[in-house]
């Protein structure tokens, strides 16, 4: 297989007019599609491209290469295993849907599922592929929403279930006087007012209020779909044409990046953070007090470090429901087969055994994520304060991103319009709600119309 080559969001429209039978594979020997017998796998090589999701790449290939042994002990199949870092992921699936040239079995961010779809290089779960998985009953119905475009058979099968939730320091929340963490946006400010001080006297702010990643594109989208559903406004409009510049989204997006700029509760070096593994250690020494992620715990767990905690994500109203009570995208990792792979049945094995039972409870006790099927869920493992707090988002304040096949396009160019923003505030520039419009409409001006 040769090195992947590295494509932009042109490449995306592209994808679409691949067909299945032009792509070459580079996988293993054998396969059709999920009904093999079991016997028939051993011997078979399959490739793995795994999304960061531990502390560390090195966490992650040794949590996923004791999965892959207990894998390769009962089928006699080995896997090639790669963890990708996030910010080259997407790029890299892309390439290997235009060349044909990619991995067996691969991580995808959820809410790429129907961009991904559109391009029909992946083995869609239904008939025999669906079975050998044991069936979409299985798995919790918010996370199995996320596999496709509805109507459609989806072409990914979830993995690690997340929901953002507010991380904040139990000490410096203590030492304030704060007593405990804010359930609405007004309270949200204050409290991090509260805590952005000069704590030395050089006249130089050292500790702040709240901390976050203003180049990390992804991050700048979800909060964008968030914030905006809080205020009222969508994305998308219901027949799926993007929809950036309505009221509640320019609200939204406003109120993200007046943090850093009018409330001033951020550091103006955090617009240069392109990585959320850059949150947790501000937070560990003191010099922020609150973030918002998806899966912190671990990080805190391996610099054990545990003056910190969880809380829902603060609302315009702490009772809000329905949209504006969303405090998070229902978000997670899925898993995909490409269709081109000449190992299907052993990468099809290979999915079942990472969404098996116990494999759920192991892969996302070690992740501090959710299980994505039911009979995992009431496991010991998730019944800590933080998965605690991430259920409840998720089954009741938690939607979908758009399910349109430019939903991955949007969040490029809706995350870089907002990055860019955050690097004009660091600068010293105003930046006002009309700014936030005409930036917005610069990104949806690049959309296509549905």
């Amino acid at each position: 297989m040769k090195k992947s080559r590295i494509i932009r969001w042109a490449a995306l429209a592209a994808t679409a007019a691949v067909s299945t039978a032009a792509l070459t594979g580079c996988g293993g020997t054998g396969g059709s599609g999920g009904s093999a017998d079991p016997a028939a796998l051993e011997g078979q090589t399959i490739t793995y491209w795994a999304s960061n999701q531990g502390s560390s790449i090195g966490m992650d290939e040794e949590v996923l290469g004791e999965s892959i042994d207990r894998f390769t002990e009962a089928t006699g199949v080995e896997v090639e295993l790669e963890v990708i870092p996030w910010p080259d992921l997407y790029n890299r699936i892309l390439a290997a849907v235009s060349s044909g040239e990619g991995p067996d079995v691969l991580n995808i961010g959820n809410t790429w599922a129907v961009s991904l779809q559109s391009s029909g290089a992946f083995v869609p779960w239904e008939g025999d592929a669906l079975e050998a998985i044991g069936g979409q009953e299985r798995f919790v119905e918010t996370s199995w929403a996320t596999g496709g475009a509805e109507g459609q058979a989806p072409t990914s099968v979830p993995l690690y279930g997340l929901a953002y939730s507010l991380y904040y320091n139990t000490a410096m929340f203590e030492e304030a006087g704060i007593e405990e963490p804010p359930a609405t946006w007004d309270e949200f400010i204050q409290t991090a007012k509260e805590l952005t001080k000069d704590t030395d006297g050089d006249g130089e702010i050292d500790q702040w209020g709240f901390t976050l990643a203003g180049q990390r594109v992804s991050n700048n989208a979800h909060q964008a779909f968030v914030r905006g559903m809080q205020n009222g406004g969508e994305l998308y409009t219901e027949d799926g044409k993007p929809d950036f510049t309505n009221d509640g989204v320019v609200t939204g997006v406003t109120q993200w990046l007046d943090l850093m700029g009018e409330n001033g509760v951020v550091d103006p070096s955090n617009a240069e953070f392109t990585d959320g593994s850059q949150l947790p250690p501000e937070l560990i020494d003191g010099r922020a007090a609150m973030m918002f992620d998806q899966a912190a715990g671990k990080t805190f767990a391996a610099a054990e470090f545990e003056d910190f905690g969880v809380a829902p994500i603060p609302m315009n109203s702490a009772d809000a429901t329905g949209k504006e009570g969303t405090q998070s995208h229902v978000a997670g990792i899925n898993v995909s087969v490409f269709a081109n792979s000449d190992a299907k049945d052993a990468a099809i094995a290979f999915v079942k055994h990472l969404t098996s039972d116990e494999e759920q409870k192991t892969l996302n006790a070690a992740y501090t994520s959710l299980p994505v099927v039911t009979a995992a869920m009431d496991d010991p493992a998730f019944d800590t304060p933080e998965m605690a707090a991430k259920k409840v988002t998720y089954a009741e304040h938690s939607q979908p991103m758009p399910l349109y096949p430019s939903e991955g396009q949007m969040e490029t160019l809706v995350g870089e319009a907002i990055a860019r923003l955050f690097a004009d505030i660091a600068q010293g520039e105003e930046v006002t709600e009309d700014d936030v419009r005409a930036a917005l409409e610069d990104a949806q001006a690049q959309m296509p119309a549905s």
